[in-house]
């Protein structure tokens, strides 16, 4: 599906505040980003970012970065962000870039958590290794990750859960939970916050699947 173009995306994101310019320059600074020793999560492909902005606003104790690719959808982000309800956050930072830098951007360990939220499914095969869970990026994410550090992901397309569950399984990632019906499982459920896509697909009646693995 094509984006549209929002024209004043690109002047937006340059000139605010919370927007990371030059993300590759912060390896292994993101402490000093952030201004404390607090643990960093991050989110790929975060979209309109109401779910890290919740989570930033829930757990003040931990410092979030979204990664959102395409300015025009990062630009909704950053205006959710400039409401009364999140403007105070001080535990958040925005990144427009492509997830497959990752390694570029974060040093070894500087990592605690990656969340996946309803990932693009490429679903022809030959688009396999650009699938978020694919082992291509989960090489990557090792290089970022503490040691025990996680990956969460959550979708509704059984079949890219599928083969995430595979790739985990077949790789140095220990799969500690996962369930194809997230909102009926009431551990996993425990404190979950649902982005705008989980509302939507919920509300239509399809299960949400999601798996947590650890790197080891």
């Amino acid at each position: 599906m094509r984006l549209r173009n929002v024209p004043r995306a690109e002047g937006t994101i340059q000139n605010h505040p919370a927007v990371i310019k030059r993300p590759e320059a912060q390896k292994g600074c993101w402490r000093q980003v952030f201004g404390n020793s607090k643990p960093i999560h991050i989110e790929i492909g975060m979209g309109k970012g109401r779910y890290l902005l919740t989570m930033a606003s829930l757990h003040p104790d931990v410092n979030f970065v979204g990664i959102e690719r395409y300015t025009s959808v990062l630009l909704r982000a950053v205006e959710k962000f400039d409401t009364e309800e999140f403007k105070m956050l001080k535990n958040i930072r925005f990144v427009c870039m492509d997830a497959r830098d990752v390694a570029e951007v974060f040093a070894h360990g500087e990592v605690a958590r990656i969340y996946l939220n309803f990932s693009d499914p490429w679903p022809k095969a030959r688009h396999e290794k650009r699938r978020l869970t694919s082992h291509e990026f989960l090489e990557r994410y090792e290089q970022i990750l503490v040691p025990g550090g996680t990956l969460e992901f959550k979708t509704d397309n059984t079949e890219l859960f599928n083969f995430s569950l595979e790739q985990v399984k077949s790789s140095s990632w220990t799969l500690e939970h996962y369930t194809y019906d997230l909102h009926h499982h009431e551990i996993m459920n425990e404190g979950n916050v649902m982005t705008e896509y989980e509302e939507k697909f919920s509300a239509r009646g399809n299960p949400i699947n999601k798996l947590i693995a650890v790197r080891k």
